[in-house]
């Protein structure tokens, strides 16, 4: 007798019958009604359907479904991903008729691997790689800056934010469903090094660019034309199947000539620093620490690349130290971020900040000030040292925010010294320091056949009439009466 046995595949219109050649002398009803029995039946004949038949995609979608009906995730997710490759359909996997197998582990990190997502890690990318872009548009907005400097800094800040995005997209699978950014950072990849050196090069040495340091790019125009290029002429199609079978061309090669890269110019990047601090090349703290960090940044990088490109060749996705270097470089990014608003005057000051007069305001202005009070001591010292030694109050055109470049910090952070060390504001400080030296000036025998206005010119104030109300307030007499007095 004939025994049939009927597996219901949802796809659309099939259902898929079958016939198993056994007698019914030798079985009994229970055995009949045995799902086990009935399992082993559909098994035996999609095992025979797909032998025939290995290369159709309705074989794997049919088996996909069959096992998940059947319950049994593994087998299922075998065949889901073979459709998936085979038809490249990523939005396969997330089918309703896997509803029931949802549940399984080996379901969900096929749907981790395949559907789009998103987590904190990705989050954090996205937002490190947006204040990348932001702040390499500011460095570039500053007046009284080295602009090839900032030129160079805001680049190499803008590619490792471009960077950092790529890999938000590959967090989140969308690179599965826009395949072209299939190797869209990696021209940069020979970029990094020669952006950090010539920064270098510039705000130590004082260099200016010549025509042949275009010869640095001739790595990357290699890269571009015989490796790159090949690829992003390549349609969607194959661009997916090479991430689908984790087959990207010369992978390996990239990966070790930009190692190399890395670690030449960062020794050359080393030697300039360690020869700026071995001939006491004079620089402010701020700035030293500045470059030292980034120097250390730099040199931390490559040896973590060095681990991330090992893990790559070789294959071994181990979470934390494969992402190191991405958390490495997002870090860089907003200590750049940072030093750029905090410290502005690494970079100069940014074109729309316009001085306004300070009134004297209480200290509990500063309750939430972060100004330690070591800092404080410093800055106390700067800023006296700029006035008794420099004398920057004589010139006619100092503003608070110029005071703040002077003394390597920022203008809220130089008006609190003023207001707590000196009880004045900015205006009230620098006239104060004006008025005091014309008293000292109009004392001298040398200066007893100057103008008034002279005076008032030489000690920094732009008109007599300002200078006598500032005279008088401090003195309370006038340029002529102090003249007259000093006579009697």
């Amino acid at each position: 007798m004939l025994t049939t046995c009927t597996a219901y595949c949802w796809n659309g219109n099939a259902t898929v019958s079958f016939n198993e050649n056994k007698k019914t002398s030798f079985l009994s009803t229970q055995e009949k009604n045995d799902v086990h029995y009935y399992r082993s039946v559909i098994d035996k004949y999609l095992q025979s359907l797909e032998d025939k038949k290995a290369d159709s995609l309705l074989v794997f979608q049919k088996l996909a479904f069959t096992y998940a009906e059947m319950n049994e995730p593994e087998l299922a997710v075998g065949y889901i991903d073979r459709y998936i490759k085979s038809s490249l359909d990523i939005g396969f996997v997330g089918h309703s008729f896997f509803d029931n197998i949802s549940y399984s582990d080996s379901y969900q990190k096929l749907a981790d691997r395949y559907l789009k997502k998103i987590n904190l890690w990705a989050i954090f990318c996205l937002y490190t790689g947006l204040i990348g872009f932001f702040v390499s548009i500011v460095l570039n907005l500053r007046k009284k800056s080295d602009k090839v400097a900032n030129l160079l800094m805001s680049s190499f800040v803008l590619l490792h934010s471009f960077f950092i995005l790529h890999v938000c997209s590959l967090l989140t699978n969308y690179h599965y469903y826009y395949p072209h950014i299939l190797y869209i950072s990696t021209p940069f990849s020979f970029v990094y090094g020669p952006l950090i050196y010539f920064y270098f090069k510039r705000v130590i040495q004082k260099y200016s660019f010549k025509i042949y340091d275009l010869l640095h790019l001739v790595p990357t125009m290699l890269l571009i034309l015989f490796i790159l290029l090949p690829v992003y002429l390549q349609s969607s199609e194959e661009k997916l199947s090479m991430l689908l079978y984790g087959v990207i061309p010369n992978e390996t090669l990239i990966i070790v000539t930009k190692l190399v890269s890395l670690i030449v110019y960062g020794i050359l990047v080393l030697k300039i620093y360690l020869n700026s601090i071995t001939k006491d090349h004079k620089v402010s703290r701020t700035k030293f620490v500045w470059q030292r960090n980034m120097v250390v940044f730099c040199s931390a990088y490559i040896l973590i690349y060095s681990v991330y490109g090992f893990l790559i060749i070789y294959d071994i996705r181990f979470g934390f130290l494969y992402n190191m270097q991405v958390g490495l470089m997002a870090s860089l990014i907003l200590y750049v971020s940072y030093t750029a608003f905090v410290q502005p005057s690494i970079f100069g000051s940014l074109k729309v900040i316009k001085s306004q007069p300070q009134s004297k305001v209480p200290t509990t202005k500063y309750v939430k000030s972060g100004l330690t009070e070591s800092l404080s001591i410093e800055l106390k010292q700067k800023l006296l040292y700029l006035l008794n030694e420099e004398k920057v109050y004589k010139k006619n055109d100092i503003t608070l925010q110029g005071l703040s470049e002077l003394m390597d910090t920022t203008r809220h952070n130089t008006s609190q010294i003023i207001n707590e060390q000196f009880n004045l504001n900015f205006f009230e400080l620098i006239n104060k320091y004006r008025i005091e030296e014309a008293k000292e000036l109009l004392k001298e025998e040398r200066h007893k056949n100057f103008n008034i206005i002279d005076i008032a010119y030489e000690v920094g104030f732009n008109n007599k009439v300002t200078f006598n109300k500032s005279f008088k307030k401090y003195n309370q007499i006038t340029p002529s009466e102090y003249i007259k007095s000093l006579v009697a």
